[in-house]
């Protein structure tokens, strides 16, 4: 769970506003095979892994298109003391869901045997956007 703001750059509605949501990520997990215990991977760890990155780069802080040249400067001055996030792409559900999926989760899992296939994205209730690698 986490709170972020954004604006979707070139929205042809609402969502060309600033505005924030409560998110929730769904992660799956995979492997190869079982650690001792029958895992795939502790909870805790894939918590403290993908988690602390969300919670250090995502959490109250604003997501903004690195194209929203306007938004970023108009931004810039009063989101202290955490900086926006500068998004390569335009941070649509979708987008950060697959942001995620093939940037974050790799990086973060690299020395482990652990695959992340899917991640859904919860944007509201009812609302949400997942990427998959399958």
């Amino acid at each position: 769970h986490f709170c972020s703001g954004h604006r979707v750059f070139k929205h042809e509605g609402k969502c060309a506003n600033a505005h924030g949501h409560n998110y929730y990520a769904h992660i799956v997990a995979e492997a190869d095979h079982l650690d001792n215990t029958g895992r795939i991977i502790d909870f805790s760890v894939l918590r403290e892994k993908i988690g602390s990155w969300i919670d250090l780069n995502w959490d109250h802080t604003f997501l903004l298109f690195e194209q929203d040249v306007e938004m970023i400067q108009a931004l810039s001055s009063i989101c202290t003391p955490k900086p926006l996030f500068i998004c390569p792409f335009n941070p649509t559900a979708e987008n950060m869901a697959d942001y995620l999926l093939t940037v974050v989760c790799p990086r973060e899992l690299k020395d482990s045997n652990v695959r992340i296939t899917k991640i859904v994205i919860y944007e509201t209730d009812n609302c949400y956007a997942e990427a998959s690698l399958n």
